[in-house]
Order: structure tokens, then sequence, then C-alpha cells
């Protein structure tokens, strides 16, 4: 199934880092009463997510809020040790949330998967982005494979 704007986001267990280490987080939790913005990406660390996906969202992250978003998240199939180790790495913190589907669960309810064994990374997230607002999709934006043009920030930002 291929969650479509109007559809709820898939209830999943995902991961963000605490103080004492990896915290769990349902996504209902994350999502519910609040409008959150998510770019999801193929991994933590690669050339493209790192030099201009999660960038971008870094850089309008206030422009993001005073559109009213609650949140921004980065999501990629890695665990959160990664995925906290890339956002200190480019300087994300109090700007997007770094966190982690480990095992895919959000990604495959999500329809997003993609089988990216043939680069060594397995089973991963494709990218995209969307806006959701109290857990329902109201924007997303879906990349073709090896593309970079319509879940950047600032086509994102516009969409608000």
């Amino acid at each position: 199934m291929t969650i479509s704007v109007g559809d709820r986001i898939p209830a999943s267990t995902l991961h963000k880092m605490g103080e004492s280490g990896p915290e769990s987080i349902q996504s209902e939790e994350l999502f519910s009463g609040r409008k959150v913005v998510l770019f999801a990406l193929p991994g933590a660390f690669t050339p493209t997510c790192s030099a201009k996906h999660l960038p971008g969202f870094i850089e309008l992250a206030g422009e993001f809020r005073g559109k009213g978003v609650d949140e921004i998240v980065c999501l990629s199939v890695n665990d959160a040790w990664v995925m906290n180790a890339w956002g200190k790495a480019q300087g994300a913190a109090d700007k997007v949330s770094m966190i982690a589907d480990g095992n895919g669960a959000f990604t495959r309810g999500m329809g997003r998967q993609a089988d990216l064994s043939a680069a060594g990374f397995g089973e991963r997230s494709g990218r995209y982005a969307m806006i959701v607002d109290d857990a329902v999709v109201t924007h997303l934006n879906i990349e073709e494979p090896r593309k970079f043009e319509v879940s950047d920030a600032a086509t994102m930002l516009a969409l608000l």
C-alpha cells in the first residue's frame, strides 16, 4: 500500500536519540495534533543528503516555524546513533529532528521503500517530503530515483 494525500500516516515505532541513548517514539505521538514537515532520504552521510537535502531544511527552519510548522523531521532507514551523529555533524540541533526508522517499518507503511541492494545499501527509503497536519498527509512530493527536484526545503516551504 502507498500512502497518498488525505491518508493518515502509518502507525509504527521510530527512534530518536535521548540523553541516555536511543528512545522509542510512536508515529502517532510525533504527528497527532501538530503540523510536521517530514523529509525522508536514502541514508545519512550520503552525498546529496548531506550536501543538499538536510542543509536546506536546517537553513530554512526559522521560516518553516514562522509558517506554523511545529517540527521538521529528517527520517532515514538508519539507526538512532547514526542519525544523531549526522545531525551533530550538520548542525541540525534545535532545527531538524533526526528520526531513525531502523527496521524500515514506517517507510514500508508509507509505501516508499527502495531496494538499493545493487549499491550496497539494502532496503532504504526513497527520497520524498511531506506536510502532515494532525497525522493526515496534506502534501506529498515524491522524487524519481536518483533525482532531487521536488522534496527540497524551498519547494516544501512554498506549499505552506
